[in-house]
């Protein structure tokens, strides 16, 4: 019954998803034909080739990536924002993208430092190192919530994890050579089109079970809204509630980092501009509205990365924020307060 109030917003939503991912794939350095692109989709031969190989070896793995990492990061900064009741959270406030980024940083910089030969640049090689460092950094920031009953100190570790990691990844970048450091550079641009099927069926994997957890904490995070105590009284087990919602969160935002990269603003941006849109604080509502708004959010800068018509691309975590940004402070500023 509460759906049917926003059964437009959500039709609307679904087909501006569905012409976005076609325009993501008709659009880049080379415009292929709408009318080819519907072709290809459908099952059909193209006569051109070169368009059929690009649309099913590229094109369409990498629309399918901004899609899952759009979503992912949406709804990851959703549920950090109603956890630690701060509008200023985002997926990242853990630490995961610093433990991930510290993990690239061994892999690529570490050799200088510690005397090794640096282990060999594969994509493999960068998943692993960063789904390790996110992981070590999620098992600190576990064990911290099974000992500490205060959500807010809870964020204030996560904080300082990524102070320390980021600080480690500030002195590897020292002392590397101009060669390792661009590679780390260049990861940390982010990248949405260098996924293989098998990658791009992994990272599906982790958004399916990430999302599944987080619809188990659907009713805690409404009640959340109200307050701790609040929650509590009306038989929300706490600790465990709390222990769902980050194990989710670690998922998601830690497995689009391990495989994409660290893409800033849409986590934290998506949920306050989804509530300018539909005024209402039920998650039942926000969490699938967030979800596609964040999908429709990343294919649309990913479009605006591509240059279109151009040999150029520009960093897609770049785009996020130049493009964003502004976005959502012209519009907090028609708003007048913060939508929260």
């Amino acid at each position: 019954m509460i759906l049917k109030k926003h059964f437009i917003y959500f039709i609307l939503s679904g087909f501006a998803l569905l012409l976005f991912f076609l325009l993501n794939i008709s659009l880049g350095s080379l415009q292929i034909p709408f009318s080819e692109t519907l072709k290809s989709l459908s099952g059909q031969n193209l006569e051109n080739e070169s368009y059929d190989y690009i649309i099913r070896n590229y094109r369409i793995p990498k629309a399918f990536t901004a899609v899952l990492t759009g979503s992912g990061l949406a709804v990851s900064g959703l549920m950090m924002q109603t956890l630690f009741r701060n509008p200023l959270a985002g997926p990242y406030v853990l630490g995961l993208s610093s433990g991930a980024s510290l993990g690239v940083a061994l892999v690529i910089m570490g050799g200088t430092l510690f005397g090794f030969s640096a282990l060999v640049f594969s994509s493999w090689n960068i998943i692993l190192a960063a789904s390790l460092g996110s992981f070590l950094v999620m098992s600190a920031v576990i064990s911290a919530s099974f000992k500490i009953k205060n959500t807010m100190a809870i964020l204030i570790i996560g904080i300082m994890f990524a102070a320390l990691t980021g600080a480690i990844v500030n002195i590897l970048s020292y002392f590397s050579p101009s060669e390792e450091l661009q590679k780390y550079v260049f990861w940390s641009f982010g990248s949405l089109g260098n996924l293989s099927t098998q990658e791009l069926m992994i990272l599906f994997i982790c958004w399916i079970l990430g999302l599944l957890l987080c619809l188990f904490s659907l009713k805690s995070l409404n009640a959340l809204l109200l307050g701790e105590n609040y929650a509590e009284s009306m038989g929300i087990q706490l600790q465990k509630n709390r222990l769902l919602i980050i194990i989710s969160t670690c998922i998601l935002a830690g497995s689009i980092t391990a495989f994409a990269g660290p893409i800033a603003f849409v986590g934290l941006a998506v949920p306050h501009l989804v509530r300018l849109i539909i005024p209402t604080s039920n998650h039942l509502i926000l969490m699938p509205a967030v979800l596609i708004a964040g999908a429709i959010l990343m294919l649309i800068c990913d479009v605006i990365a591509q240059l279109p018509g151009s040999e150029l691309t520009l960093p897609i975590n770049a785009v996020t924020s130049i493009f964003g940004a502004p976005i959502v402070i012209w519009l907090l500023m028609r708003k007048r307060k913060l939508a929260f």
